[in-house]
C-alpha cells in the first residue's frame, strides 16, 4: 500500500482546518444570537400600542343650536369690593387700660370700622399702622421709628363690620428716636398721674379723636 505524498497530508490538513473554523464560526454565531436576540428589539418597536382617545380640538367646529334656540349670554361677572374711602371707615385708638401703675406697660390697639352700607377693602398690615404717644405738645413715642420689617395685608370689611388689631403693641415708657433703637437706656415719661394721649392711624384713615391714658 502506498504512503500518501506530502502533498496529500497538506490538503486534507487544510480541508480539516476549514470545516473547523467553520464549525466555530457557526458555534459563535449561534451563540452571540441567543445573548443579542436582536430581533427582540425589533418587535418590541414593532408591538403596536394603544393610541390615546381623541380629545376635542378647541378650534373644531360645535354642534349646532336647534333653529329657533339662543346661545345663552354669559352672566356678567361680579366685581369686587371698592377701596374704603374716609367717610367709609371709623377708627379708633384702644389701649387695656386708663392708669398704668409703676412698671405697667400700656398695650396699644386699633378698632377699625366700616360704618357704610358696602363691603370695601383696606390695607391694615403692619405698614399702614401708626401710634404716636403725646403730651401736650411733646412727642414721645411714634411705633414706626423702630418698626421691623413692615408688611401689607388688604382685607374687605363687610357692610358695618368692626374688627380689632388681634395682638397689641407695647409701649416701654420710653422716648423713642430711630437713633436709639438699640439703646437701653432711653428717657423715660415721667409717671405721677401724667396724662398722655394716643393717637392711631390704618390704611391711610387717622382716628378723630385720641385716647387719654395716665402713668403712676
Amino acid at each position: 500500500m502506498m504512503t500518501p505524498s506530502r502533498a496529500v497530508y497538506r490538503r486534507r490538513r487544510l480541508a480539516f482546518f476549514t470545516i473547523l473554523i467553520l464549525v466555530l464560526a457557526a458555534i459563535a454565531a449561534g451563540a452571540w444570537l441567543l445573548i443579542a436576540q436582536p430581533w427582540a428589539g425589533a418587535d418590541a418597536q414593532a408591538a403596536p400600542t394603544d393610541s390615546p382617545s381623541a380629545s376635542p380640538s378647541a378650534t373644531g367646529s360645535e354642534t349646532p343650536a336647534p333653529e329657533g334656540s339662543e346661545s345663552p349670554e354669559p352672566e356678567p361677572t361680579a366685581s369686587g369690593p371698592a377701596p374704603c374711602r374716609a367717610a367709609d371707615v371709623v377708627v379708633e385708638a384702644v389701649t387695656d387700660a386708663e392708669g398704668y401703675q409703676a412698671g405697667t406697660n400700656p398695650k396699644l390697639s386699633i378698632s377699625l370700622k366700616n360704618a357704610s352700607s358696602a363691603d370695601c377693602t383696606i390695607d391694615v398690615g403692619s405698614a399702614t399702622q401708626a401710634f404716636t404717644i403725646s403730651s401736650g405738645d411733646d412727642i414721645w413715642w411714634r411705633s414706626t421709628d423702630c418698626q421691623e420689617n413692615p408688611s401689607s395685608m388688604v382685607v374687605t370689611l363687610a357692610a358695618g363690620q368692626e374688627v380689632t388689631s388681634a395682638e397689641p403693641i407695647t409701649w416701654d415708657r420710653t422716648r423713642s428716636d430711630t437713633s436709639t433703637c438699640e439703646q437701653e437706656n432711653r428717657p423715660r415719661a415721667p409717671g405721677g398721674g401724667a396724662s398722655y394721649h394716643v393717637a392711631v392711624s390704618i390704611g391711610g384713615f387717622d382716628a378723630t379723636t385720641t385716647r387719654q391714658i395716665f402713668l403712676y
